[in-house]
């Protein structure tokens, strides 16, 4: 049986207004969905597709939203997950704003420290916790006071616990 050329065109739908985040990396979705706190129970339609050819980094995944725009701490948890993501916001079934995320070289205020006796960790040192970012595939974070390596895993069950 031959394979026409529309059986091999991916065909996701449009949404109206909502925001749409793709170059999400493969296998990683599921994890941006737990970072959004989407359960599915909301009750906004979303769209998920995954392990998709993508020419920019092979394979990628796709989370489309409706009704939902997504706040900067939202923005800075997906970049540790998805730092090749584009989010695009929709609005009339129109792409109104399109930004890439990209992971900074430092990050402030958006993981804990996995060293328990970090002072970033004491409830009352008024001390922020800040990362260099020392790789970016996979991801791996230090930390700038106790000097703490945080590995992609750790940063992921943060999110998703």
């Amino acid at each position: 049986m031959s394979e026409s050329s529309d059986d091999t065109k991916i065909r996701i739908v449009k949404i109206h207004d909502g925001t749409v985040i793709d170059h999400i990396r493969a296998g990683k979705a599921l994890e941006v969905l737990k970072i959004l706190g989407i359960t599915g129970k909301d009750g906004n339609v979303v769209t998920l597709a995954m392990n998709i050819n993508s020419s920019r980094i092979g394979r990628k995944d796709i989370v489309k939203v409706e009704h939902r725009k997504l706040a900067s701490a939202e923005v800075a948890r997906i970049a540790l997950v998805a730092p090749e993501a584009t989010i695009n916001l929709i609005e009339d079934s129109k792409v109104i704003e399109k930004t890439r995320v990209e992971l900074p070289d430092t990050i402030s205020n958006v993981v804990v420290c996995t060293n328990p006796r970090c002072i970033t960790n004491k409830e009352r040192e008024p001390i922020r916790p800040n990362y260099e970012v020392t790789s970016k595939d996979p991801i791996q974070l230090k930390c700038l006071y106790c000097w703490n390596h945080i590995e992609e895993e750790d940063i992921i069950s943060q999110f998703t616990r």
